[in-house]
């Protein structure tokens, strides 16, 4: 076998039995290449132990062959996930992945957006929320062509990426909870400006609709998708003169400090309080009770995300908004209600 540095386009071509031409369009992932002659080259090429050169690729075909995945979240443990499934499809596709943290400026992010694009020359951008439900920087990104992808968005007509019935899923999780004899339910929703306040918001109300149980606005509060909103929201539930005996928190960063707080009062938990998220973060089942919660796949969203993305820079017109299922873990913090010794 030749050494690596000696390796050529040629000898993959010569290895597959094809033409140079195809083993480009393989290793652009262009279109119109059969999924047994796209095999074919990259077993060749795994064979030789090549590696396409990433500026050779760029000067050929006037392209980055980077995306920008970019983000405005207080949950590190759901941007790791994220990133994870972003990085998984970027490898099998010879692409790479820059990461970039935004902050609404002037109540947007489209200036910071535009020096990016000045700056890196990205071929596409994967938005996670809040940044994906920017009606105004997607109207710009659609009129400018700039290819992108959503991870969970709100507007959904015409868009491509991941996305999830966060609604429903938080319907069957409070629902199941109400079953357990659960009457006075809290919940501390996410952040304003995220799609995902208002679905699992609906989907309490739901739950409580379905299970003949009233809505009291005195047992929502104003959360932000981060672990000191729980404790604050946890404090302001628990301080009220008829406190719930479940909450409901809109992720599982909430949830944890829903359960600092609980533990702070002496409460047990499950015995004196249920709590329950959404997300299934890898803390959920590291903490002490483990966490009831949604399993959100993240990874996997932000894989599909990617690969949604890569298939639209190839092919203008390919990609697609798809659904992922969702999963309920029923863990130890959650449980009967009344109590009986």
């Amino acid at each position: 076998m030749k050494e690596q540095n000696r390796i050529r386009i040629e000898d993959v071509a010569a290895a597959a039995g094809v033409s140079m031409k195809t083993v480009s369009r393989v290793f652009n992932y262009e279109p119109n290449v059969r999924p047994d002659t796209r095999e074919k080259v990259e077993q060749a090429a795994r064979a030789l132990n090549y590696r396409p050169n990433p500026s050779a690729r760029s000067l050929a075909s006037n392209r980055s062959y980077q995306i920008a995945l970019l983000y405005d979240n207080p949950s590190s443990n759901y941007i790791m996930e994220i990133i994870g499934g972003v990085l998984d499809a970027c490898r099998s596709r010879h692409y790479s992945m820059m990461l970039q943290p935004m902050e609404p400026n002037g109540g947007g992010y489209r200036a910071q957006i535009e020096d990016l694009l000045h700056q890196y020359r990205p071929d596409g951008m994967i938005l996670t929320p809040p940044i994906t439900d920017d009606d105004e920087l997607l109207d710009w990104l659609q009129t400018h062509a700039m290819p992108y992808a959503s991870i969970s968005p709100r507007r959904r007509v015409g868009q491509i990426g991941a996305t999830l019935d966060e609604r429903e899923a938080a319907a069957e999780l409070v629902a199941h909870v109400a079953s357990l004899g659960h009457r006075r339910i809290g919940h501390i929703t996410g952040h304003r400006s995220h799609g995902a306040r208002a679905w699992r918001l609906d989907g309490y109300r739901d739950a409580l609709q379905r299970a003949g149980l009233p809505y009291d606005p005195a047992l929502v509060i104003e959360g932000e998708f981060s672990f000191d909103s729980g404790i604050e929201g946890g404090r302001a539930l628990l301080d009220l003169a008829e406190p719930p005996t479940a909450i409901f928190a809109a992720n599982d960063d909430t949830a944890a400090g829903v359960i600092y707080e609980a533990e702070e009062r002496g409460l047990r938990i499950p015995r004196d309080l249920s709590v329950f998220g959404f997300d299934d973060m890898p803390m959920a089942r590291q903490i002490w009770p483990s966490l009831t919660t949604v399993r959100q796949p993240s990874h996997e969203m932000g894989r599909i995300a990617a690969e949604q993305l890569l298939a639209h820079i190839g092919d203008a017109g390919r990609g697609e908004l798809v659904k992922v299922p969702y999963e309920m873990r029923l863990r130890r913090s959650t449980g009967a209600w009344p109590v009986r010794e």
